[in-house]
């Protein structure tokens, strides 16, 4: 194995391991335990992310990063944007009913409650998301609706309120909090916000009033 299998060998160990740790302990997760796991030393992690904050956001990423990628072969670049919007909704849907639906719903609170202690770590993690909510920014800029183009700006608006929503949704799925919120349901409530109002950017609206 050549140095850089091994460094990338750890570097997959460590945040398979920070996964399992960090899902349980939260902001309590040893790196002693994280190490352990990967089997390597705490050393590795400092050579490798940085910091235990640096693990974390790198594990963050890591976790997104799929699940954007999926996004993107699920949405067709020919739909306009209600049906780009229907696709996405769908799909994170059906991502709910996954066999790590219970994991991930555990990671997204604990990683709240940490950024929740750590204010530094909350701001990474904040950079770290809407990096990777690039991605949908671009899946819906461009896209026709009501006979103008998205643009970049509102794609972003809905992106934020999209992801809110889902977030809500998602959470209230698995532990039985949004009773009859099937696929229908998302998609319905996703075309719903992706409305006319919803893409007003209204400091432009009253620019241009003025």
């Amino acid at each position: 194995m050549t140095r850089a299998e091994a460094r990338e060998r750890n570097r997959r160990a460590l945040l398979d391991a920070a996964f399992q740790v960090v899902s349980r302990e939260g902001y309590r997760a040893k790196l002693e335990e994280i190490a352990e796991r990967a089997d390597v030393t705490t050393g590795a992690i400092y050579s490798l992310f940085g910091s235990k904050n640096g693990l974390v956001v790198a594990l963050v990423a890591d976790y997104l990063r799929p699940y954007y990628e999926e996004v993107e072969q699920a949405v067709p670049a020919g739909f306009d944007l209600l049906e780009a919007v229907d696709a996405f909704a769908r799909y994170y849907r059906r991502s709910c009913d996954g066999p790590d639906a219970l994991s991930r719903l555990s990671l997204q609170i604990t990683l709240l409650d940490m950024a929740l202690h750590d204010p530094g770590l909350g701001s990474q993690l904040a950079t770290s998301i809407r990096s990777q909510e690039d991605h949908l920014i671009a899946l819906f800029t461009g896209r026709s609706h009501n006979g103008s183009v998205v643009t970049s700006h509102q794609a972003q608006r809905l992106t934020t309120a999209l992801r809110a929503l889902f977030v809500g949704l998602s959470q209230g799925v698995p532990l039985g909090l949004a009773p009859g919120a099937d696929e229908e349901y998302f998609a319905d409530t996703a075309r719903a916000l992706a409305s006319d109002v919803s893409l007003i950017d209204h400091d432009a609206a009253a620019n241009t009033q003025d």
